[in-house]
């Protein structure tokens, strides 16, 4: 960890002020192929990620850079337009600095969103599937370095980094608008290549149902920082090794293209039925 992190996630949060004065209790990150998710979002100020001090540049297509602050379902939000990856050759410090801004903002609960490729047999294109447990193999970790108690604890528990309740509300809702809704395990590699037939395998066999590059090193800078979490994936391809086939990028965009009214309609209602009380 940075020794001056608290310094620069402070300087990021007074840039981010000086632009909007809300006070967010959901922050949100989009996906890739999730970006339409932005229009739900009554946005009161959008600011380009190089406004803000210290923030990374996004290089992958799709995500638009930016972070909108606004109002979803009459609660006051900050939403990230683009993540960061350590493929992208960022320490996975610095791919998750964000986070710990949305916190100094005064979010105490994270959403997160990906698309991933699918492990389980029984997933197909375009599922939905809330995740309840991950595996982390990217062999790096943005916890790393000297600890700043003010950012959070030196040995953060994750015993549940997923909210359950958060979790219960996400199945509650796409069971009412008939919205196929999976739980399942997401394994986190380093990318950017696709694996192989044995690493998939592997990764089946080890108990992972979803596979993607991003989502866990944010994760655990939010479970650090105190924040609940839910986390999304939309199988965006299936990654069975006796039947695998090649992928293209803008395959796997159109796919979730295709889901995200589903993730939308299911991040709105959770959004709505969170009690004031829990946030």
């Amino acid at each position: 960890m940075n020794a001056h992190q608290w310094d620069h996630v402070e300087e990021a949060t007074t840039a981010v002020r000086a632009k909007w004065s809300g006070k967010p209790r959901v922050g949100i990150v989009l996906g890739s192929g999730l970006g339409a998710m932005a229009e739900e979002i009554k946005a009161e100020a959008a600011i380009p990620y190089p406004e803000i001090p210290h923030f990374p540049r996004s290089t992958v297509e799709s995500h638009k850079g930016r972070l909108l602050c606004g109002v979803l379902e009459g609660v006051e939000v900050v939403a990230m337009e683009g993540r960061f990856h350590v493929y992208e050759g960022y320490s996975a410090a610095q791919a998750t600095f964000p986070v710990r801004v949305l916190k100094e903002l005064g979010c105490s609960i994270l959403i997160v969103s990906n698309a991933a490729g699918g492990l389980n047999p029984l997933y197909t294109k375009g599922d939905i599937v809330v995740i309840e447990d991950h595996i982390n193999l990217m062999g790096v970790n943005p916890l790393i370095g000297p600890n700043d108690d003010r950012l959070g604890p030196r040995f953060p528990d994750l015993i549940e980094p997923y909210d359950k309740t958060l979790q219960s509300l996400a199945l509650e809702s796409a069971l009412e608008h008939k919205i196929t809704a999976r739980r399942g395990v997401y394994a986190a590699v380093t990318g950017p290549n696709l694996e192989t037939r044995a690493e998939y395998r592997y990764l089946r066999g080890i108990g992972a149902d979803l596979v993607g590059m991003s989502t866990v090193p944010e994760v655990l800078v939010a479970v650090h920082a105190g924040m609940r979490v839910l986390g999304f994936s939309i199988v965006t391809d299936l990654c069975l090794p006796d039947a695998l086939e090649p992928v293209r990028f803008e395959q796997i965009l159109a796919v979730a293209r295709v889901a995200e009214g589903k993730l939308r309609t299911i991040v709105g209602d959770v959004v709505k039925r969170i009690e004031p009380e829990t946030i």
